[in-house]
């Protein structure tokens, strides 16, 4: 059986806390590998060098952090690959959804290559009679990044980068179910020159977590994860004066007005609801028709193309759309909200319950799901199921479909589809919500915007990558400094003097 350690110093090590957790192939059911779950002794060491490294580091020029940044690109481009290989064998991930998960990290470290502009103070000469004011901008020391499952590549790397890039240390808990990328990455970092120490990979479980919390060394912490435990690492998190950013969960809503393009709609929701199995804060979980006949039409061209949906192992390659969800816990949760769904009394008009895949019966697929006629109070509408489930909503006017979003307590991303600027103009301005797409299912911004949300998918007041990030991991420092004239000429400090 494959034991999977953490990175400690540039490299690989074995635990030593006595406790594992199981580590599946989700499309057979068996496990794979052991990871070991760090105690808080080897939290808080892997801590301890690492601000010890962080010193040297730190002095580094920044146009040099950004040369291994540079060259992290090209490895990661050169073992895409293999890293896509090791995601899609732990998260279930298709093979093509794996290096886009790969290449959406990857883009956010090609931002940091620009860290020297963007670590630039500001100077305003002459601020008073000989005095001039400037501001520095300092990494805040040692950081850290708790990250989820179902981007074992892309978050790890939207966090890391930028507090490397800043002249931060970083401990990186990734999640222990998919393991196995995020130390590659570090391997990878080291081999582009990153100083031994200044990366520590710690896996583990909420004991790692709380270890995390409660250091005095690490001073800024970044999580992306459910809503219940973004509040939980925020409070504490805070409490113990620390810098947070917390992600939390998403019910992503898709308006679709009467004037849309019906096929690329219906398209759009396909692709959006279902692909990666509907594990993405991103996906669209509700479409929102505006009028019964837009509906109608929408569920019509929905259901052709939900029952065409090909679902299978990611070693299949390109013949299937999304592969098994994470573990049988996630599953059962699916297939749980699923039924709720059908007792609280919303139409199933696609019924993946019955999903089997000859070859994989123990394997954690979930088929296909549509419901129409869902209603606000319902659990399938309030909770985020976070599988390959798609529920309609059906309202009777924009002012409703606007209303029913905002009203959500969630409000990371949403979209609206239209061939009608205004509308589109008057939601993107008036949607109480954080990335909003105009005939875009997904709007993930590119990396050099920032990612969040609103509500109660984001605790704290800066976002993920883009400006933000450097903002998040580094400290403002503003001097104010005075000369004072003296006798140039003949005075005793002077190069003829000196002479």
């Amino acid at each position: 059986m494959k034991q999977i350690g953490h990175w400690i110093n540039g490299a690989l090590v074995a635990g030593n806390s006595g406790r594992t957790a199981d580590v599946f192939n989700p499309a057979t059911g068996e496990v794979q590998a052991k990871v070991a779950l760090a105690s808080k002794a080897e939290l808080d060491a892997a801590v301890a060098d690492a601000a010890e490294a962080q010193i040297k580091w730190g002095a580094t020029n920044p146009q040099r952090r950004a040369r291994v940044m540079m060259e992290l690109v090209r490895l990661i481009n050169r073992d895409m690959d293999k890293l896509a290989e090791a995601l899609s064998s732990e998260h279930g991930k298709t093979f093509p959804d794996a290096k886009g998960d790969i290449q959406r990290g990857l883009e956010v470290i090609e931002f940091c290559i620009g860290a020297p502009h963007l670590l630039k103070g500001e100077f305003t000469d002459s601020a008073g009679p000989g005095i001039d004011m400037y501001s520095l901008r300092q990494p805040v020391g040692v950081a850290a990044g708790i990250t989820p499952f179902n981007f074992p590549a892309m978050i790890p790397l939207w966090k890391m980068g930028p507090a490397l890039a800043a002249g931060n240390a970083f401990i990186l808990k990734p999640s222990e179910r998919d393991p196995s990328v995020p130390l590659m990455l570090a391997a990878l970092c080291k081999e582009a020159g990153l100083p031994d120490g200044v990366l520590q990979v710690i896996n583990g479980d909420k004991e790692a977590v709380d270890a995390i919390l409660d250091n005095d060394t690490i001073q800024a912490i970044g999580f992306v994860g459910s809503t219940p435990i973004a509040q939980y690492i925020y409070g504490r998190g805070c409490a113990n004066g620390k810098r947070v950013q917390c992600f939390g969960g998403a019910k992503n809503h898709m308006i679709i007005m009467p004037d849309a393009d019906m096929d690329l709609a219906a398209d759009a929701l396909v692709g959006a609801g279902y692909g990666a199995a509907g594990e993405r804060c991103m996906a669209i979980s509700v479409a929102v028709p505006v009028g019964d006949k837009t509906a109608d039409a929408l569920i019509e061209r929905l259901i052709p193309r939900i029952e065409k949906l090909k679902v299978g192992p990611w070693t299949a390659g390109n013949d299937v759309d999304y592969g098994p969800v994470v573990t049988a816990a996630a599953k059962a949760n699916i297939l749980r909200l699923v039924q709720t769904g059908v007792d609280q009394g919303a139409k199933l008009v696609v019924d993946g319950r019955d999903f089997s895949l000859q070859g994989y019966e123990d394997g954690f697929f979930v088929g296909p799901h549509l419901f129409d006629n869902v209603t606000p109070d319902m659990d399938i509408y309030k909770h985020e199921i976070f599988g390959p489930v798609l529920s309609t909503v059906r309202t009777q006017s924009y002012e409703e479909a606007l209303k029913l979003a905002m009203d959500h307590e969630y409000g990371n991303g949403t979209a609206i589809f239209t061939r009608d600027g205004d509308t589109a103009r008057d939601f993107a301005n008036r949607i109480n919500v954080g990335m909003i797409g105009i005939n875009v299912p997904i709007p993930v911004p590119l990396a050099y915007h920032t990612f969040g949300g609103w509500k109660k998918s984001v605790f704290g007041d800066l976002n993920q990558h883009g400006p933000d990030a450097f903002r998040f991991y580094t400290r403002t420092k503003t001097v104010t400094a005075r000369w004072p004239s003296g006798i140039k000429e003949g005075s005793a400090f002077n190069f003829k003097a000196m002479d």
